[in-house]
């Protein structure tokens, strides 16, 4: 019988984390720091399982890869296959959701994968925006609810995040 070895062909697949939502008078919609937990459910592209519980990476994570090849956010073995996978998030795709994005896909962020898919992903604690208008910073968003409300006092209105969708492509 003939078993993989780790890392053997597996190559390297870049995913793209596209965010949507309806802005109502906020703009800059992005991760806060270096920190910020992307959690994800990833599928082992070797025989499929995605388990069950959710999994965060984040910029400051760095995990050397087996032979030399550079770091990765995240390696793993397969529970299942005992593949060893990694994923990385590529901090230069980082880019904010801005009011003239409202209601429309567009990526995020992007992930380097080995062996792995991103196929589901649970907004969280960490996000940050602004006023479109006043420039107020709103520094602790929590998406989980896939809504968020607050109240710009300078300008004396709303602002909210509603609607929070995603989906992921092969960039």
């Amino acid at each position: 019988m003939y078993v993989n070895t780790p890392g053997e062909g597996s190559k390297m697949v870049k995913f793209g984390l596209q965010f949507k939502a309806t802005l109502e008078n906020v703009t800059n919609v992005r991760p806060l720091g270096d920190d910020f937990r992307w959690f994800l459910k990833l599928k082992c592209g070797n025989c499929g399982e995605i388990p069950e519980k959710w999994q965060y990476v984040t910029l400051v994570e760095s995990v050397p890869l087996k032979g030399g090849r550079g770091s990765a956010s995240m390696v793993q073995k397969c529970k299942l296959c005992a593949r060893e996978n990694s994923i990385d998030i590529l901090g230069d795709t980082i880019t904010p959701y801005n009011a003239e994005n409202s209601e429309t896909f567009k990526t995020m962020v992007q992930f380097e994968c080995r062996g792995l898919e991103p196929v589901d992903f649970q907004p969280q604690a960490g996000f940050a925006a602004e006023g479109a208008e006043t420039g107020t910073q709103f520094p602790e968003i929590n998406l989980q609810e896939n809504d968020w409300t607050d109240y710009d006092e300078k300008a004396k209105e709303s602002v909210g995040i509603y609607e929070v969708s995603h989906k992921f492509v092969k960039c």
